[in-house]
């Protein structure tokens, strides 16, 4: 008798996980949607690699020291390279690139 319930209860449990699940996988592809356009509308794109090294140039050609740390906003990691920045705009890899110019080594 009492092998008969707990089945029962875990048969009934397995119908509803679906449904959970299938709600999760929801939320989670209408959040990922949601990502996907915040970051298509950013108008920043390294595609145009020519301005960051004419920019790096101008720079160097001037004697400017690049900025000495990034700024915290950056959340900057040991081992990161200006890729790992990219979403921050032109100003942040504009500015990593010319501080690994200058000092052959990132922050």
């Amino acid at each position: 008798m009492g092998k008969t319930i707990i089945s029962a209860a875990v048969a009934a449990g397995l119908c509803f996980a679906p449904a959970v699940f299938a709600s999760d996988e929801d939320d989670m592809a209408a959040m990922q949607r949601q990502l996907n356009k915040e970051v298509l509308e950013k108008p920043f794109s390294v595609a145009d690699q020519g301005k960051i090294d004419a920019y790096v140039q101008d720079a160097m050609k001037k004697n400017l020291k690049p900025i000495e740390n990034p700024p915290t906003n950056w959340n900057w990691q040991p081992g990161y390279t200006c890729a790992n920045i990219y979403n921050y705009g032109w100003h942040a890899y504009s500015q990593c690139a010319h501080y690994h110019r200058y000092y052959g080594r990132y922050w």
